[in-house]
């Protein structure tokens, strides 16, 4: 009798494990389910925005083709998305954009439509708050909170190879070589502290305390178009290629 009962509570014991565990994939794949189509509503429209606004100017046609190129992966990057981190950073990229149309549409003289999400890597960053023009190793930057003819590549704001750049418009997008290789070079952190030193409203990260030495050696950071936090360790197998918009 004693051995009935002792099959019969394994076997309630295996029952359960059995249970929990399905409930648990159920409820993950209820949850990437969620992920994908909210990633998917973000991704078409900033597709709908990309398809029916054409830039009128210098700043407005560059912003434009950002986001084009943002729409690209954000697409590229749906097809791949197999986990919950994979489909928030296609909402991220959507994300980044989106605030590229914005600027487009700021930069045309039109309403901008609603403010968009701020990530927690661009309220660090901050924002260009003054014009700024500096020359660096003979090579003259600029930076402005508008757009401009000598101004007319934008960046939302958000970290880079583990430094935040300021959301604002630049001259150039010096910024991009860091994206593609990981790591900033001794030249841009001569840049940066000579552009953002002592401005106004951009994120207090301590120019000063970031020496030539964490440039150029690799320092990660907390890279990943920091547009939500997802953790892009986890995300394996995507192609980060330019990062693809919002809805107005």
């Amino acid at each position: 009798m004693g051995a009935i009962v002792w099959v019969v509570v394994l076997v309630l014991l295996v029952a359960g494990v059995f249970y929990l565990v399905s409930q648990s994939n159920a409820r993950k794949a209820r949850e990437l389910d969620d992920a994908k189509a909210e990633a998917r509503r973000w991704v078409e429209r900033l597709g709908g925005q990309v398809m029916s606004l054409t830039g009128s100017n210098a700043a407005s046609t560059q912003a434009m083709a950002d986001a084009s190129e943002r729409f690209t992966a954000a697409g590229s990057q749906m097809e791949q998305a197999r986990t919950i981190p994979q489909a928030r950073l296609v909402t991220e990229t959507a994300m980044e954009g989106l605030h590229y149309v914005r600027a487009a549409r700021e930069a045309m003289g039109m309403d901008p439509g609603p403010a968009l999400p701020e990530s927690a890597g661009q309220k660090q960053a901050g924002a260009v708050s003054e014009d700024r023009q500096v020359s660096v190793e003979g090579h003259a930057y600029a930076a402005s909170p508008n757009s401009g003819s000598g101004t007319p590549y934008y960046y939302p704001g958000g970290m880079v190879a583990g430094r935040p750049v300021p959301r604002g418009w630049y001259s150039e997008p010096w910024w991009k070589p860091a994206l593609v290789a990981g790591a900033w070079g001794v030249g841009t952190f001569l840049l940066m502290d000579a552009m953002f030193s002592g401005m106004h409203g951009i994120g207090d990260y301590g120019m000063a305390d970031m020496g030539a030495a964490d440039f150029g050696g690799g320092d990660m950071g907390d890279m990943g178009g920091d547009f939500g936090g997802a953790d892009v360790g986890d995300a394996g197998g995507f192609d980060f290629g330019d990062m693809g918009g919002f809805d107005f």
